[in-house]
């Protein structure tokens, strides 16, 4: 799926302003603590945090990911989107939950990049 797709069909504010060409989305992952999504995001995922420290952007451009969503209406610091916008690391805001934003991508079509392995 496109990335400017979810972003419409979402009503995602953007939260960068470069110019880049468009993204597809394998995947989405969800989680807030950084080793894990180190450990289990996969290129082209879309990530789902409610983390707003420029470690996102870091992350998301060592593990080339799609772009990244802070949810739940948390704030995003000004250093991240500068650098976001740096790195061409796409990065979104939005008002609903992660539950909510994490569902509505399901039911678009879009699969868990991961699972966590439960004994």
């Amino acid at each position: 799926m496109l990335l400017s797709q979810i972003a419409e069909e979402l009503k995602l504010n953007r939260l960068t302003d470069f110019q880049a060409a468009e993204k597809t989305v394998g995947g989405v992952y969800v989680a807030d603590l950084i080793s894990l999504v180190m450990a289990n995001a996969k290129q082209n995922d879309l990530w789902l945090t409610h983390q707003g420290h420029q470690n996102i952007v870091a992350l998301a451009s060592l593990l080339q990911l799609s772009c990244v969503i802070i949810g739940g209406g948390m704030p995003c610091q000004e250093e991240t989107i500068r650098k976001a916008n740096e790195e061409k690391i796409f990065l979104f805001n939005s008002m609903l939950p992660i539950y909510e934003l994490a569902g509505r991508l399901y039911l678009r079509g879009l699969q868990p990049s991961a699972y966590a392995e439960m004994d």
